[in-house]
C-alpha cells in the first residue's frame, strides 16, 4: 500500500487557485477512437465506396483500412454502418414524434374549451331569464 506523504498545510487560497487552475483546463484531444467512432467518421466514404456506382466490397474496403493500420474486418464494418443507420433513424423518428405532439394540442385540452365555452352559453341563457 502506498505511504502518505506528509504535505504543506492546504489553505483555502490554495484550494481556491487549484479550482481555478481545474476549471481553465480543456478536455485532451484523444488519439484513439473506438470501432464505432472511426468508422462513424468514415461512414460517407464507405457507404461511397461500396454503393453500386463503385462496386467495393466491405472486405474490400477493409483490406483498404488496414495498409493505415486499421484492423475492422469487413463484417464488422457493415455492422457498424447498419448500427449507426439504425441509431440515426430512431434519432429521427423520436424527434419527429416530439415535434408532433408538441404541435397538436392534447385530447384532454380540448374538451375542457368546449365545456368552458358551453357554461358560457348557459350563463348567458340564465341571465335572459
Amino acid at each position: 500500500m502506498a505511504e502518505h506523504q506528509k504535505s504543506e498545510v492546504i489553505t483555502k487560497t490554495k484550494i481556491d487557485k487549484a479550482i481555478s487552475l481545474l476549471k481553465e483546463q480543456k478536455p485532451k484531444e484523444r488519439e484513439d477512437v473506438s470501432d464505432r467512432e472511426a468508422v462513424r467518421k468514415m461512414k460517407r466514404y464507405i457507404e461511397k465506396l461500396t454503393s453500386d456506382k463503385y462496386g467495393y466490397s466491405y472486405d474490400e474496403v477493409s483490406e483498404m483500412l488496414k495498409g493505415l493500420g486499421i484492423h475492422l474486418s469487413g463484417s464488422r464494418i457493415k455492422y457498424l454502418i447498419g448500427e449507426l443507420k439504425k441509431s440515426s433513424r430512431q434519432r429521427k423518428k423520436a424527434e419527429s414524434s416530439e415535434n408532433s405532439q408538441s404541435s397538436k394540442p392534447t385530447a384532454e385540452t380540448q374538451p375542457a374549451v368546449k365545456a368552458s365555452s358551453e357554461a358560457g352559453k348557459s350563463h348567458k341563457n340564465s341571465a335572459k331569464l
